[in-house]
Order: structure tokens, then C-alpha cells, then sequence
């Protein structure tokens, strides 16, 4: 079974340790599974009710439901920006809440990783993100959680790709959104 599995990351900046745990997650996935790397978040306007009107939605929104819809399963980069979750990740899971009661994560599996500079590794943003997005719809995985700490030390000169211990948990992460979309889809 084919698993299309969609990428958001909360950082914009080029050189994102996240971004690059998410690109890590692109060339880990395993055979029959796609992540796509979404870009385009920046773009995106602050969610308003009013730009959220049938016909009229902002294209860059549109493009980013467009992507959900077309995913099996969702996995969450976030860095911790003051302790909370970056508002550009934030704004993406209020654009896919909606329609009320008809969002793009419908229940689909969703996992949230990152890493941060701090000794924790993100782990308030990723807790935020879990939160946000379970409310917004999403099957969220609470069992799948990594949090990798000290980014700016760790991977000063390694990608995260290239760091076994990390790409073997990241491998760990996208099987398990694979199985738990082939296990929705069994029930």
C-alpha cells in the first residue's frame, strides 16, 4: 500500500535544522511510502474568516489544502519559538481546521517531531502542535514523539540524514505513520 505522508515545517529560515530533519524524512522514507516536503507556508495569509470564503480562497491556502487532501497522513516539524509553536505552523492547522467540521486532517494519522537548541529539544512547541492539531481533527500519534536537543551543536556539521541515531528514530517515525494509516484504513 501507498502512503502519502505531508510534510509541514515551522521554521522559514534557509538553514532550519527542522527543514533538515525534514528533508532527512524525505530520503529516509521507506519503499511505498512518499513525504512530500510542502513549501510554501510563508506565503500563506494569517487565517481569516473573511479570505475564507467558497471561490475566493487565497491561493497559496488553497494549494496547502490541496496538498492535505491529497495526504494519508501528516508529519509536523516544529522548532519552540518562545516556548510555544512557530505561527506559520500554527496558521497552516487553522487553514486545514477548515470548514468547520470538514478540515483536511479528518481523522488521518499525525506525528509531531523537531528539534530545538534547548536541552529539550521542543518538546513544549511539539506538545502545542500535537494539541492544536488533535483539535483541529487529526488522529494524533502521542505515542510517536522525538525531540532532539542542542541542534545548533549537533548538526553544526552533521545534516541529520547523516546521524545514525537520528535518522534510524526518524525511520521509526515515518513506519509507524505507514502502519497506523494502513491500520485506519483496515478498520
Amino acid at each position: 500500500m501507498s502512503v502519502r505522508i505531508l510534510a509541514l515545517v515551522g521554521s522559514l529560515r534557509a538553514g532550519s535544522h527542522n527543514r533538515q530533519l525534514a528533508e532527512a524524512a524525505v530520503k529516509l522514507a521507506p519503499e511505498g511510502t512518499d513525504v512530500d516536503l510542502f513549501e510554501g507556508l510563508a506565503e500563506i495569509p494569517f487565517y481569516n474568516e473573511d479570505l475564507d470564503v467558497e471561490g475566493s480562497v487565497p491561493a497559496p491556502a488553497a494549494k496547502l489544502r490541496a496538498a492535505a487532501q491529497a495526504a494519508d497522513a501528516f508529519l509536523f516539524f516544529s522548532p519552540e519559538y518562545n516556548g510555544t509553536i512557530p505561527a506559520v505552523l500554527k496558521n497552516a492547522i487553522d487553514w486545514l481546521s477548515r470548514p468547520y467540521g470538514a478540515g483536511a486532517f479528518g481523522g488521518k494519522p499525525v506525528a509531531v517531531v523537531g528539534t530545538a537548541f534547548g536541552q529539550y529539544g521542543g518538546v513544549w512547541a511539539q506538545d502545542e502542535t500535537r494539541k492544536a492539531v488533535g483539535i483541529a481533527g487529526g488522529k494524533v500519534l502521542e505515542d510517536v514523539k522525538l525531540s532532539i536537543p542542542g541542534s545548533v551543536v549537533r548538526f553544526a556539521e552533521t545534516h541529520p540524514a547523516d546521524d545514525a541515531e537520528v535518522a534510524a528514530q526518524l525511520s521509526e517515525v515515518v513506519a509507524r505513520l505507514h502502519t497506523n494509516v494502513g491500520e485506519s484504513a483496515a478498520a
